[in-house]
């Protein structure tokens, strides 16, 4: 079932591993739909760290996904295959997407869409669902973060880190970001976060004691790795949970183990677009239980840096890897 559809769409294309520059307008046949997806027609796409990854080259595409750009989406539903029931066409959707967001038209599992939130607009709604999955999958399932705990999120003004500081404060926890600028700073603070650290003028650990007493933090969630990762053992208390997300300052690191011992430490961490289908179904379902009236009451709320067109993708990522935003970065089809 589907409305009046185009055989081609408009798409980006990488034409080969590089700067911004190689992000370039093309044609594309629109996606086939294999049983249980549906066809959104894009309206706007949240740009993520593992695009700009992608487009250098050092981001392999899992089997089967296509090698368009673009892990999120909102838009309305263009078709649907068969065993879909809950969607129709013409009906608002967001969704974590297994590639294909940047185009007129994308194909993802109806398991990993979401009801469009109350009060929200295409760009605001298209820049929730690969944060809101990243955060919730790594802090609440994975090291289980819990009510009256105390999270740090590195890169608090990143579009992953104001969702994690609000997910973790509506959720009942303490929250301690790092970011770079007094500016960065005041927003994450603005946004639910109990003390936020300038990372080029303090000392993230410093802080972290002083904040708990001298105990540590319980969770930290980490995009940079490298150095951090010493520090973080450092600045977790007893029976700490570390997980990382990302290894922007490198993917190695030298770690006192005995430290990982003695205070009965956990070190995780996990990427989101190589998990399995179903696992993402699983934490869609979760999401919707436990995030997604959040969000409709307004106490969770989309932080939108600037948007961009979709033929100016080249832009849109020149700015994400300037670090010069706070949030999210969206696409507009």
């Amino acid at each position: 079932m589907s409305e009046t559809l185009p055989e081609t769409m408009t798409c980006i294309e990488i034409t080969e591993p590089g700067e911004p520059e190689v992000l370039k307008p093309g044609t594309r046949p629109l996606p086939s739909l294999r049983p249980g997806e549906i066809l959104i027609r894009v309206a706007a796409a949240g740009i993520n760290r593992a695009e700009t990854m992608q487009r250098q080259g050092n981001y392999p595409v899992p089997d089967g996904a296509t090698d368009i750009l673009g892990l999120e989406a909102a838009g309305t539903v263009a078709a649907i295959a068969d065993g879909v029931d809950e969607w129709a066409v013409g009906d608002p959707v967001c969704a974590l997407t297994n590639g294909g967001a940047y185009a007129e038209y994308c194909a993802t599992p109806a398991a990993h869409c979401l009801p469009f939130p109350d009060g929200l607009n295409m760009v605001e709604a298209g820049s929730l669902p690969e944060c809101v999955f990243t955060v919730w999958s790594n802090v609440f399932e994975r090291v289980a973060l819990k009510p009256g705990e105390t999270l740090l999120v590195h890169g608090g003004s990143s579009g992953i880190g104001v969702t994690a500081i609000q997910m973790a404060r509506a959720l009942g926890s303490r929250v301690m970001a790092t970011a770079r600028t007094a500016e960065k700073c005041a927003a994450c603070e603005a946004l639910g976060a109990d003390r936020c650290v300038n990372y080029d003028q303090d000392d993230f650990v410093a802080a972290a004691k002083a904040m708990t007493d001298g105990k540590g933090v319980d969770v930290i969630l980490d995009m940079v790795a490298g150095s951090y990762v010493d520090r973080n053992i450092e600045a977790l208390a007893p029976d700490g949970r570390l997980v990382h997300i990302a290894t922007m300052e490198g993917p190695t690191a030298d770690v006192d183990i005995r430290q990982v011992m003695v205070k009965r430490l956990v070190v995780t961490g996990s990427t989101l677009r190589p998990q399995s289908d179903e696992r993402k179904a699983e934490m869609g379902r979760a999401i919707r239980q436990r995030v997604w009236p959040l969000i409709d009451q307004g106490t969770i709320r989309p932080v939108v840096h600037t948007t961009f067109p979709l033929a100016e993708a080249a832009a849109a990522h020149r700015l994400m890897e300037s670090s010069a935003h706070i949030g999210k970065i969206v696409l507009t089809v």
